[in-house]
């Protein structure tokens, strides 16, 4: 496995990003074709909405996904706070915002208390923003 930074980071499922999801996209396109140039009729109608259904299903499943993981990443973090930060930084865990929490997750130890009271002090929010001021990247292989 390549070491993990900004620039790679981010996590593709062949199975499910190359093929589960242009496979029902395509399928529910080609359901509204022949809706439209074969005539409304059940089957047709059925169709496009049982493709549709099966691209909102993949996509509401990955999303469910990623919200546990946020949850968990919460939770884990807050755990690594109480053992790297100093008493009266940890209390301001609770002023993070959920994407706050999930781009810090990525900097090191040494480097997360003076990064999170910046964080905190001028209100950054954007998850891409706070991970490009990550110095020492802590790499995250264990993500869905």
């Amino acid at each position: 496995m390549s070491e993990q930074t900004l620039k790679n980071h981010t996590r593709f499922v062949p199975s499910y990003h190359f093929f589960t999801l242009p496979v029902f996209g395509i399928n529910f396109v080609w359901s509204l074709y022949r809706l439209r140039y074969l005539g409304l009729s059940f089957a047709g109608i059925f169709g496009a909405l049982l493709g549709a259904a099966l691209l909102v299903l993949a996509l509401r499943a990955r999303l469910f996904a990623l919200c546990v993981q946020d949850r968990v990443i919460r939770l884990e973090e807050r755990l690594r706070y109480e053992r790297v930060l100093p008493e009266e930084l940890r209390w301001r865990a609770d002023e993070l915002t959920v994407d706050q929490f999930i781009a810090l997750r990525f900097a090191s130890d040494d480097e997360l208390p003076a990064l999170m009271k910046k964080v905190l002090d001028e209100k950054i929010t954007a998850r891409k923003t706070i991970k490009q001021l990550i110095k020492n990247w802590r790499a995250d292989y264990l993500r869905a």
